[in-house]
């Protein structure tokens, strides 16, 4: 599969994950590159279904970068956040 296919499809996947988690229309860049770096590592035979990187993601949020788990997760990602405060 060519990359700029791949990337395409990272990046759509990581559109629909902001939606929910921010509550806004258009996803956040910042949110896009949170992920990406985590869809190719832990989620990369998910690749190109969206549904299936969603689902990959959730999956292993204990192995997600901070960054990233902040987007799948954030309400746990702040009361982590507390916790060490």
């Amino acid at each position: 599969m060519p990359s700029r296919f791949r990337a395409r499809s990272v990046l759509a996947a990581l559109a629909l994950l902001s939606i929910p988690s921010a509550g806004r229309a258009e996803p956040a860049a910042a949110d896009q590159e949170a992920c990406t770096p985590d869809v190719f590592k832990i989620c990369s035979s998910a690749i190109p279904s969206e549904t299936a990187i969603v689902a990959c993601l959730n999956a292993h949020i204990p192995q997600l970068s901070p960054a990233c788990r902040a987007v799948i997760d954030p309400p746990k990602a702040k009361a982590r956040r507390r916790h060490r405060a």
